[in-house]
């Protein structure tokens, strides 16, 4: 059993190449330019066989001391079936010491992330493809400046539930915010960045189902025959809308915490669509 003999070590930018093609073959579109992004802003390990093969990837983003999301949950196909898989996710969980945990989930991993104490608690809807009609811009809506950034961490940190600077901070220094102001206050957020086959906008915070789709609105604009990606929870009223514009709903995920959430109130402002499904 080579699963079974495998080392867990620290991931490195060594390890990206054969993590992308672990990626690649789980059907995922992540690019090595995003795993470079992932692994800027978390800690993790890999699961090296015995002939130097890397068989299986996690990691772990910390959102300050208090909070983080364990993603990129990966074993190869060859391998999967013998405990991998949980190794993996108890290093994770070992790096994350007393974090209040996230990540989302297929239907396959369900089982192992509730044996290991994780609860269903959302569900995102992914929605991606090329428009079908073309998206007016808001008015109310303009691109970010520098000194915006941090009244953006400030809404991320009320609509998440923790500080996200960092990783807004990297997100603002590969992709573009744009920002929603009424009265000359900034009231709502929306990023956008390259991604997989196109590009993704998220997270998007914002007051209402209205504000979030002028901040969605702002990217889409001019931008048809690009390939788009947008993941929202199931419960934001955002998908049909999505939908309507062309960008098909394809799937999606399963929202787990560790412990499970003990306040289930709406936030306010409203995180209403994700960085990623690996960020939250």
């Amino acid at each position: 059993m080579i699963s079974a003999a495998a080392t867990l070590m620290a991931i490195s930018p060594d390890h990206l190449e054969a993590a992308t093609r672990l990626s690649r073959q789980a059907g995922w579109p992540h690019r090595r330019e995003d795993w470079e992004v992932a692994l800027t802003v978390s800690k993790g390990c890999v699961a090296v066989a015995a002939d130097g093969r890397v068989i299986g990837t996690v990691l772990m983003t910390p959102y300050g001391s208090d909070s983080g999301t364990i993603n990129m949950v990966i074993v190869d196909e060859a391998e999967r079936g013998q405990g991998l898989g949980r190794r993996l996710m108890q290093q994770a969980m070992t790096l994350a010491g007393d974090r209040r945990l996230q990540l989302v989930a297929t239907e396959d991993g369900l089982p192992l992330y509730e044996k290991l104490g994780f609860r269903r608690t959302g569900e995102i809807l992914q929605h991606q493809g090329q428009l079908a009609q073309a998206v007016a811009q808001s008015v109310v809506v303009r691109g970010a400046r520098a000194d915006d950034i941090p009244l953006v961490a400030a809404l991320d940190a009320a609509a998440f539930g923790a500080d996200r600077s960092r990783l807004l901070a990297h997100v603002a220094s590969v992709g573009e915010f744009a920002v929603l102001e009424r009265q000359g206050r900034v009231i709502g957020f929306a990023a956008l960045r390259r991604f997989g086959r196109g590009l993704v906008i998220g997270p998007v915070v914002a007051a209402d189902l209205d504000d979030a789709k002028a901040l969605v609105a702002h990217f889409l604009a001019r931008r048809e025959g690009e390939f788009i990606r947008v993941d929202t929870g199931i419960e934001m009223g955002l998908s049909p809308w999505l939908s309507s514009l062309g960008l098909d709903h394809v799937g999606g995920g399963i929202v787990m915490h560790r412990p499970a959430a003990d306040d289930t109130r709406r936030r306010s402002p409203i995180s209403f669509a994700l960085a990623s499904q690996a960020f939250g």
